[in-house]
């Protein structure tokens, strides 16, 4: 949905802005195109800069609680110093690159249940103000899609999608958020653990895909979580060579949890461990989802079946009631 807005630091009769993305999800790494349409107030005007800004909502730790704010994840340039006369229309077309950790909002069309968004802010006269505000949907990589693919072969099903500001120790991690895809697990294995938390680092060079066992009350002590870190490549391979390669993580993160408290089928791999993330880490409250891995003979997932989360129509109540010096503080 596109969103109009008339600056309001120009007053009554300023320009006006209204940018409109490809209509296609992007992928992370990928190229956004799209145009910023300007239309001329009641006076000539110079826009200095147009800015697109990548913005999602993100858990943030609070003194007592956490919350829920706007993060920025990146800055992009798109035109600027050219003459905007009175109620004349302009259009600034652009391509930019998302950047490759760019959470994922849609799986196979449904929608997983992290908000992002592309605000547009003009430059005229020394001022800024925001112009305008787009809803982003962003689809999984091939390897990410295919990793997804094998937890629902495997029997895992989806319970929540959500972004955590924060670091994940030990990775290559480049935004100040990070993505955390909760499934569980098949009955089973529901002995061993509650969850699986997945993140996916993706970068050039491969995809780095970070899985937790949520820990059972006595497994571990203080806010000490047990971190497994793999390597996988982006370039295609048979699903049924990723389903076990998938399954060899799940062995090595399943079989380690377990051995805090009592032996388990899964023997322990040597996979890298690591202790506690750095800033805050939450287990949200599922959708109550459990997704089959296989139904007819045919792979539908890890959204098949599942009860979408309630996806927000206009992004801009989402957004609603940030505060203007509190977005950009986050992604800098």
């Amino acid at each position: 949905m596109v969103f109009k807005k008339l600056l309001g630091a120009l007053g009554v009769g300023g320009p006006s802005v209204d940018t409109v993305l490809q209509p296609d999800p992007a992928l992370p790494g990928g190229a956004l195109s799209g145009e910023v349409r300007l239309k001329g107030g009641g006076s000539d005007v110079t826009v200095e800069g147009i800015t697109l800004l990548l913005v999602a909502r993100a858990e943030m730790e609070g003194q007592d609680e956490e919350h829920e704010g706007t993060v920025v994840l990146e800055r992009f340039t798109v035109g600027g110093g050219f003459r905007l006369a009175e109620g004349t229309e302009h259009s600034v077309p652009f391509t930019v690159t998302l950047p490759w950790e760019t959470p994922v909002t849609h799986l196979h069309g449904q929608h997983l249940g992290p908000v992002l968004g592309i605000r547009t802010e003009l430059e005229v006269a020394g001022a800024r103000d925001k112009g305008d505000l787009d809803a982003l949907a962003v689809a999984p990589l091939p390897a990410q899609e295919a990793v997804l693919e094998a937890f629902g072969q495997l029997g895992y099903g989806f319970r929540s999608a959500d972004l955590e500001v924060g670091h994940i120790r030990g990775t290559g991690q480049q935004l100040p958020c990070y993505q955390e895809i909760e499934i569980v697990p098949p009955a089973e294995h529901a002995h061993a653990v509650n969850e699986i938390e997945v993140t996916f680092l993706a970068s050039p060079g491969g995809l780095e895909v970070v899985i937790e066992a949520d820990k059972r009350a006595g497994l571990f002590s203080g806010s000490h979580d047990t971190v497994h870190r793999f390597t996988t490549s982006h370039h295609p391979a048979p699903q049924a060579d990723r389903n076990a390669e998938v399954d060899g993580w799940l062995r090595q993160v399943i079989g380690a949890h377990a051995a805090h408290a009592a032996p388990y089928p899964y023997a322990q791999g040597g996979g890298h461990q690591d202790h506690h993330h750095e800033g805050h880490h939450r287990s949200g409250p599922g959708t109550g989802a459990v997704v089959a891995g296989v139904a007819a003979g045919a792979a539908v997932g890890i959204v098949g079946g599942m009860v979408a989360a309630e996806v927000i129509d206009e992004i801009g109540d989402a957004f609603e009631g940030d505060d203007d010096g509190g977005e950009g503080d986050e992604g800098e």
